[in-house]
């Protein structure tokens, strides 16, 4: 046979073997193994195969029938089910797919920022007897990888699998997310999944469509530069270079990496003295970029009986590299995430041991963040690792070069993590964000209601609920009248839930952490969730949701009327007798705090004689509120609020 003819039969072989490739029905991600679906309504369940290929779906000794279009798309409508499973699906075409342990029931979109995708993996030390004994085959997760797409909306996801909650896998679920669902379930009684898409450090636009960022120009033409993937790819590979000359560099000033300062061998007797937690005084140390050793004698007296010891650093500013008797026991590589490094407990001697922490600093004041855990944990036996440790400065440097973060650029992860989601039916939202756009809250009134219509309108529903987390407090705790970025935002978001139908709000005021935007009380943010899906998505009217909230007031001889709702079982005042936290204006620019005076089971009267024709009245109104002590008996904070008494209720 010639050589031109095993070609011809090579040619042949190889278009119906591709051939074969495409016509093979295929699944998108969500509707996979474990899958939970939406029960209660028609859903659309849909793929891809060969141009008008048959495609056959056995589902409960019934058949479902359909063919793929020009360009291999198909979609099959499934009658609404009950909640319940497990189930099997087989699709079938030229091949079959079995889609096993299937089930029905309520489904949440879990989206928004880090607050939102930190896992419980983040919360172990909190919430390890809730890790210790997770086990509901009917709570589960699937968790959008994190990606982003500017030059098109895809169709699927890159990957990602359904996971049932066990004491393995709960460690990947959002805690937010989880403790929602542990909520409804215990109330419903119906298997909830949880769809969790959420990056931190995202702001809003980054989840918004092209279409809808055509109201916003900045948003949209950002959005179409981004579109080009050869900028992308140079302006990435230019940074990560200049980044990576800098620590470079930083490296080959550092002394301490150069005379080994890890080492306990090392004498450190001349070095400063510093408190811990802490920072550096710029006495010390100037407020540009560098390195900065710290070192801690600690005495045990018994070495643990277990392998593994545990070293709690707080949060520190901004990169470690931590070290017990010179060995390298954790390291972090930016700021916000806890410290809690686990190792050999053989590095421990009885008597004398030295921890060392190198950090690295990339602009501005370093240290050691103070009301965190510093603790070197043996066993039952905790040592507390505060107070007098020594410091000196091994490296000066410019700060840390520039770094554009384009997967939070305009449009980009809902191209790749929303989009995909157009046909899958849910049962609502759950968004927790805002801290990336704290600093204009004027534009996040028109960026996230937009955001919230095009969601309802590209997912297939006008009404899908949404409930959005209201910021907590955060920074210094402060009383008394000031202007506040955050406590503007609050506004934007409850006039949002007031104005938006469908809508609910879990107020968290109560629930941050001053010197942490990513604070560990995840529980109560997922059950006040609930609580207020309870009323708005299950239609439980007669609950109370939330906390006092304002409903109706006026102006009287000077002062201002409030009533409130949410009140039926009566108020509570957390360490006081009465009401604090209200500010009060005749302007709006000059406000004084104000007295407070119980009316009736649901009204306060709020004045001050300084303001003889009230204009505004604010509550809670600071990035941190250490006054605002307003609840209801169901022991639900008041929502922060601004009243501004010339304008129509």
């Amino acid at each position: 046979m010639k050589i031109s003819n095993f070609k011809n039969i090579f040619l042949v072989l190889l278009i119906t073997s591709v051939g074969n490739t495409f016509a093979q029905v295929k699944l998108p991600k969500l509707i996979s193994d474990n899958a939970i679906l939406q029960r209660g309504t028609e859903l659309k369940l849909w793929g891809w195969a060969s141009e008008n290929e048959k495609v056959t779906l056995h589902f409960k000794e019934n058949q479902f029938e359909t063919t793929a279009n020009k360009e291999g798309k198909w979609e099959i409508l499934l009658p609404e089910q009950e909640a319940g499973g497990p189930y099997t699906m087989s699709f079938e075409a030229s091949n079959t797919v079995d889609v096993k342990n299937v089930l029905f029931g309520d489904v949440y979109l879990c989206s928004g920022q880090s607050n939102m995708e930190l896992p419980m993996s983040r919360l172990a030390d909190t919430y390890s007897e809730e890790i210790k004994n997770a086990d509901n085959s009917k709570i589960r997760q699937f968790e959008v990888p994190d990606e982003y797409e500017f030059s098109k909306e895809n169709e699927d996801f890159s990957s990602g699998s359904w996971k049932e909650v066990n004491k393995e896998n709960i460690l990947e679920f959002s805690g937010v997310a989880y403790f929602f669902a542990k909520s409804i379930f215990k109330e419903k009684n119906v298997p909830v999944g949880l769809i969790n898409s959420a990056l931190g450090g995202s702001p809003v636009s980054a989840w918004m469509d092209k279409e809808a960022l055509k109201e916003f120009p900045d948003f949209y033409d950002e959005h179409l530069k981004w579109a080009n993937q050869d900028y992308i790819d140079s302006v990435s590979t230019a940074e990560q270079q200049a980044i990576n000359n800098w620590y470079g560099e930083l490296d080959k000033k550092d002394t301490g990496l150069k005379e080994e300062w890890f080492k306990s061998e090392v004498d450190k007797s001349s070095w400063k003295e510093v408190e811990v937690p802490g920072f550096v005084s710029e006495e010390d140390r100037s407020d540009s970029a560098g390195v900065a050793w710290f070192s801690k004698k600690v005495n045990i007296s018994q070495l643990p009986d277990s392998d593994t010891a545990k070293l709690h650093l707080g949060r520190l500013i901004d990169m470690d590299y931590a070290y017990i008797n010179g060995k390298q026991v954790g390291h972090t590589s930016y700021q916000y995430p806890p410290r809690k490094y686990d190792f050999d407990a053989k590095l421990l001697n009885k008597g004398e041991n030295e921890i060392v922490v190198r950090l690295v600093n990339n602009g501005g004041p370093t240290g050691f963040v103070k009301d965190k855990s510093y603790q070197l944990i043996l066993d039952k036996d905790t040592l507390d690792i505060t107070g007098t440790w020594k410091f000196k400065q091994a490296a000066v440097a410019p700060n840390t070069p520039g770094q554009t973060f384009i997967r939070w650029k305009p449009g980009g992860l809902y191209n790749a993590m929303i989009a995909p989601l157009k046909n899958f039916k849910l049962k609502g939202v759950l968004w927790y964000q805002g801290e990336s756009d704290s600093s204009n809250p004027e534009l996040y009134s028109k960026t996230f209601p937009k955001m919230i219509e095009n969601w309802r309108k590209h997912l297939g529903d006008t009404k899908l609920p949404f409930v959005l987390v209201q910021l907590p407090n955060f920074m210094e705790e402060t009383t008394g009248p000031q202007e506040s970025n955050w406590a503007e935002f609050r506004e934007v978001q409850r006039n949002a839930n007031l104005n938006i139908a469908n809508t609910g709000m879990a107020v968290t005021i109560d629930l941050g952490e001053w010197n942490d935007i990513h604070p560990l009380n995840k529980k109560d943010v997922g059950e006040r969730l609930a609580l207020e899906a309870r009323k708005i998505i299950y239609g439980e009217e007669d609950i109370i949701s939330s906390g006092p909230a304002p409903s109706n007031w006026k102006t009287e001889n000077g002062t201002v009327i409030i009533d409130f709702e949410n009140l039926s079982s009566g108020w509570k005042f957390k360490g006081e007798d009465k009401p604090t936290g209200f500010i009060i204006s005749e302007d709006g620019k000059t406000f004084y705090k104000a007295q407070v005076e119980v009316l009736d089971d649901d009204t306060l009267k709020i004045y001050n004689t300084e303001v003889k024709n009230p204009g505004v009245v604010r509550y809670a109104w600071a990035n941190n509120p250490g006054d605002a002590n307003l609840y209801n008996k169901e022991d639900l904070p008041a929502v922060p609020f601004e009243i501004e008494l010339t304008k129509e209720k």
